[in-house]
């Protein structure tokens, strides 16, 4: 095969970019050793700019830290970040009025706030559930499915999450629609639960709402019946977004031995998806398009981030897998070439998350509240294993 020589190279480099880059600067720059968890606010230099934590991102690099451990080398200090980071949230994490978790909190675990979403939820769950795997403690996985079944009582009962917008505008989102599915999916690696199964048919089924052929897109917000909401942030595209579900229903698609409904419905997904994202003139998944094509309203619109990069090298090799469909390798070339030319910082560890259209740097931090240790590793471990699955096929 004309990409086997390829593939093996980028399944080189994301193993020594995970091992020699953005794991050592991560333990080095980012990891709390007085308070536990880890900070992200990091300057280009890994320089902490402000040491508020992000709680979404003590459940993320939680996971990371086991899912390297679990698939990459043994490194007990990948091993130890993960249970640094799970101590610190359920030392500090969970308000105990109501149960759900914060989103920002200061760095001994003081809370600062809350937000309407159950993300923080979810990235905890995730994290105990890989960390049970790592471990062999099994108290993880347990506690990872019980957090998951707050999870669905809090969506499930109303009031309990604010609503995003008044009984004028009922509206349901795709965002907590295919994180669900990922995170059911994640915990039953450790344990066994009808729950989780439920749980991402339903988030299957309710996926198809989002599907507008019409457009040839995935939306972010319909409404409780699927229709469009004709207006700016109704008819926003984000392609990012909508390639990564791709890739968990693939990986959902090959868990039910390659079922071929959920794999069509994935790969025509990324098809629409990659229409709307890449860039013909300039190289990368966009931020933000228009259903319509009216200009889009996000201030970001038009440009590259660290992550839809990411979810892109992810799926076209998972797409390939499916379908033996070359086209899916010639998409992971181009968006492996352009992230690599672009995002990696050649002077200092990690990579830049915020570029301008035409790929120069637009800020040049290496983590915030939103950027931080968890797309970009989880990403170089897949795609090597993707890769390595691929090539060894061969």
């Amino acid at each position: 095969m004309a990409h086997k020589e390829f593939l093996s190279a980028c399944s080189e480099q994301y193993k020594n970019d995970l091992k020699s880059n953005i794991m050592p600067f991560w333990l080095d720059k980012g990891l709390d050793h007085v308070y536990g968890g880890v900070y992200t606010c990091l300057d280009r230099n890994g320089d902490i700019m402000d040491t508020t934590k992000s709680v979404w991102f003590q459940g993320r690099f939680g996971f990371i830290g086991a899912y390297a451990y679990n698939n990459m080398e043994q490194n007990e200090d990948w091993l130890a970040a993960s249970k640094s980071c799970i101590d610190f949230i359920e030392a500090h994490c969970f308000d105990p009025e109501d149960g759900r978790m914060y989103f920002e909190v200061m760095a001994d675990g003081t809370p600062l706030r809350k937000r309407r979403y159950v993300f923080s939820e979810c990235f905890a769950a995730i994290a105990m559930s890989e960390y049970s795997l790592a471990s062999g403690d099994k108290s993880y996985a347990s506690k990872a499915l019980r957090l998951f079944n707050d999870i669905r009582r809090f969506i499930a009962t109303p009031g309990v999450l604010p609503a995003k917008y008044l009984p004028t505008q009922p509206a349901i989102g795709h965002s907590i629609t295919m994180i669900l599915i990922n995170t059911a999916a994640s915990i039953r690696k450790a344990i066994s639960d009808p729950v989780l199964d439920e749980q991402i048919d339903e988030s299957i089924e309710k996926l198809k709402l989002f599907i507008h052929p019409e457009f040839k897109a995935l939306l972010e917000m319909v409404t409780p019946d699927g229709k469009l909401i004709d207006t700016c942030c109704g008819r926003t595209v984000n392609p990012g977004h909508c390639i990564e579900t791709a890739w968990f229903l693939l990986e959902e698609a090959r868990y039910r031995n390659w079922d071929k409904q959920l794999v069509a419905m994935a790969t025509q997904i990324l098809d629409w998806s990659w229409e709307w994202g890449w860039d013909e003139e300039f190289g990368g998944i966009i931020n933000f398009r228009d259903c319509r094509n009216f200009p889009p309203q996000d201030y970001s619109q038009d440009m590259k981030f660290w992550w839809p990069q990411c979810e892109t090298v992810i799926a076209t090799l998972y797409a390939y897998i499916a379908t033996r469909d070359e086209k899916y390798l010639d998409m992971h070339k181009k968006a492996h070439e352009w992230m690599y030319q672009h995002f990696p910082d050649t002077e200092n560890p990690e990579w830049y998350g915020y570029l301008h259209r035409d790929g120069t740097v637009a800020q040049a931090a290496k983590g915030n509240l939103f950027k931080g240790p968890f797309h970009i590793p989880r990403m170089l471990i897949k795609a090597a294993i993707l890769c390595d699955e691929i090539t060894q096929q061969q």
